[in-house]
């Protein structure tokens, strides 16, 4: 039975079972995550799930096809977000969050977070740091298929050491703070830090978070400073690769990032700060950086707006935020390898495809900010046997926009076609199925 989920909020409609030979998709142009130009117009074939053939023209549908006709659209690849926040969502209250807001009203705002985040045209993400592993549930239950949206890949709690920025207590009451340690993710020498990442495995995280340095939105005074002695990253990171993670590191200042490049770490977040010599690492290491410009703006905005921000929290969105921008367009013109993610959690879900104007602005061509989402990011997760491309075996993650984005990125905030693995989840009216 095919299921078909129409417009923003993905509400589920049940179409006749039949017994198709084919869904037919008939594409007016077509990026493939890949090539150096769009083509088109083409046929995908879709059997079972999978992407079979990708014929040049609109073939026929044969006794028993469905097809799809996107002939006005441009199609691409399934989108992917390497760094979201998919249990939660920034706002004036979000402080007060962890008082009022148990594990299961938490899991289920998640749902609905996912499924604008697919709506959007984002068919995998990676999470990036929750509560309660509510990432780790929602990524079974959307395995499962109990659940609409993207596929996940999740951290889990993130690792942090105490009054860093992903210590859960920072900002408490002694009184009612106690003193985390590495089951709720707050490591303080070698064998916390070894032992906390074994907690991530037993929670069932496919990879691990750390926060390297300061950051915007903990209640603490520094966004920047350094906050793992270098033997705890470097035990981090060695028991991470025990156990087939690969290392993320939220970092805004320099030195931090640097330790956590010569450790070993997989992945630069934020970066705000990078000097020529992180830069100069990150090439050497072969390190990859995730900007989240999209965070950035979203902050610096909000910190103009009295009461959004806790006084401790303002200065640092205004100062921190504009940067990221900067330092993306200095760290693609050094060839640092650079892959998509936006830290959407930070700003609102859905609204992931506003990080390709801001790379393009940044001085990425149209076409290297969409690969950052499609054959890059799924090179960057290791998947990229069965995901990322538009080509014949692949699995059928694929998408529509009106009109070119390549002449207009920010048509790609106008996504009005999603299939994930050959189901339909949003179609718009003038989508003929036939």
């Amino acid at each position: 039975m095919t299921k078909v989920f129409a417009g923003a909020l993905c509400a589920a409609l049940m179409l006749s079972p039949g017994a198709h030979a084919a869904t037919l998709i008939h594409a007016g142009s077509l990026i493939d995550g890949r090539a150096e130009r769009a083509s088109g117009p083409a046929t995908i074939v879709v059997e079972d799930g999978r992407i079979t053939a990708i014929e040049s023209g609109h073939r026929a549908p044969g006794a028993g096809d469905e097809l799809i006709d996107l002939s006005a659209s441009t199609v691409l690849p399934g989108l992917m977000d390497m760094h979201t926040h998919v249990s939660q969502e920034l706002g004036p209250d979000s402080y007060i969050v962890p008082f009022t807001h148990d594990a299961p009203r938490i899991t289920l705002q998640s749902t609905v977070y996912a499924q604008r985040t697919l709506a959007a045209g984002f068919t995998t993400i990676r999470d990036l740091g929750d509560r309660h592993n509510v990432s780790v549930a929602l990524r079974d239950a959307i395995a499962r298929g109990d659940v609409v949206g993207p596929r996940i890949f999740t951290s889990g709690k993130s690792i942090a050491t105490t009054g860093g920025h992903a210590d859960p207590t920072s900002g408490w009451a002694a009184h009612i703070a106690g003193d985390p340690g590495p089951a709720e993710g707050v490591v303080n020498g070698v064998a916390d830090a070894r032992k906390a990442v074994r907690h991530r495995y037993k929670d069932g995280a496919d990879l691990i978070k750390i926060t390297a340095t300061g950051g915007v939105l903990s209640l603490a005074a520094s966004g920047e400073n350094p906050q793992f002695q270098q033997d705890e990253l470097d035990a981090i990171v060695a028991t991470a690769r025990d156990y087939g993670f690969h290392v993320a590191a939220h970092a805004h200042g320099a030195e931090g990032m640097k330790r956590a490049i010569r450790a070993g770490v997989y992945s630069i977040e934020h970066g705000t700060y990078m000097d020529d010599e992180a830069i100069r690492l990150m090439k050497q290491h072969g390190t990859w950086y995730v900007p989240t410009i999209h965070a950035g703006r979203f902050v610096a905005e909000k910190a103009a707006v009295d009461g959004y921000f806790p006084d401790i929290v303002r200065p640092k969105a205004a100062t921190i935020g504009p940067q990221i921008q900067g330092t993306f367009s200095r760290a693609h013109k050094a060839g640092v390898k650079i892959v998509f993610g936006t830290d959407c959690g930070v700003g609102p879900h859905g609204d992931n495809a506003r990080e390709f104007e801001y790379m393009v602005e940044g001085g990425m061509s149209p076409m290297d900010a969409l690969r950052s989402a499609t054959s890059v990011a799924a090179e960057f997760l290791g998947i990229q046997d069965r995901l990322g491309t538009l080509e014949a075996g692949k699995l059928a993650d694929i998408i529509a926009v009106a009109g070119d984005p390549l002449a207009d990125i920010s048509r790609m905030r106008a996504v009005h076609f999603v299939m994930k693995e050959g189901v339909v989840y949003r179609a718009a009216e003038s989508d003929a199925r036939l």
